[in-house]
């Protein structure tokens, strides 16, 4: 009987030494746990602050990727716009001979004569296809598409009074000034 409460006894100080482990240990854990979710909403804080960060880089690589396509398409626009510039200088030459050609025959029509101004004619549609234009010489003298080379005497002041040259436009940018004389 002796050696059953010494059984007894030993068992309910194992049980209760290994209750007592549990114990600590829940404890631990719970403790663990609660370090662990604190640690996990810190950590959790900081990836929804860096994600932040990333969705705000993201979004600016994005626009600026927009913008640079949007900046190449408007370029090569502008290029295809004026990539005529050169070619169409060069023909204003043709068109001034030309006139020229027209004015010095004076009034007599004679077919050499109509077939310089249909050469003239066919020349000026072509250009003005291609957005080609006569400068506005009507409304008065304007800096921006008007070279003034003299003065005119009988002129009003500020208006044209004598057109040398023809200037022209493409695409409504100034491709080459009149040159014309204007009143004092």
């Amino acid at each position: 009987m002796a050696n059953e409460q010494n059984e007894q006894s030993q068992d309910l100080s194992s049980e209760q030494t290994t209750q007592d482990h549990e114990q600590t240990q829940t404890e631990g854990v719970e403790q663990g746990a609660e370090i662990s979710v604190e640690d996990l909403k810190a950590q959790i804080g900081k990836l929804e602050e860096s994600l932040k960060l990333e969705k705000a880089r993201t979004a600016n690589a994005v626009y600026e990727a927009e913008k640079v396509k949007e900046r190449a398409e408007r370029e090569a626009d502008t290029a295809k716009k004026f990539a005529l510039e050169k070619f169409a200088k060069s023909l204003l030459d043709s068109v001034d001979n030309l006139e020229r050609a027209i004015q010095a025959a004076g009034e007599e029509k004679t077919p050499l004569l109509e077939g310089v101004e249909l050469t003239l004619k066919s020349l000026t549609t072509t250009l003005e296809k291609f957005d080609v234009v006569a400068v506005d010489t009507t409304n008065g003298f304007n800096a921006e598409l008007h070279q003034a080379v003299g003065i005119d005497p009988n002129a009003k002041s500020g208006e044209i009074g004598n057109v040398l040259q023809k200037g022209y436009t493409l695409s409504g940018r100034l491709l080459r000034p009149a040159m014309v004389t204007v009143g004092q």
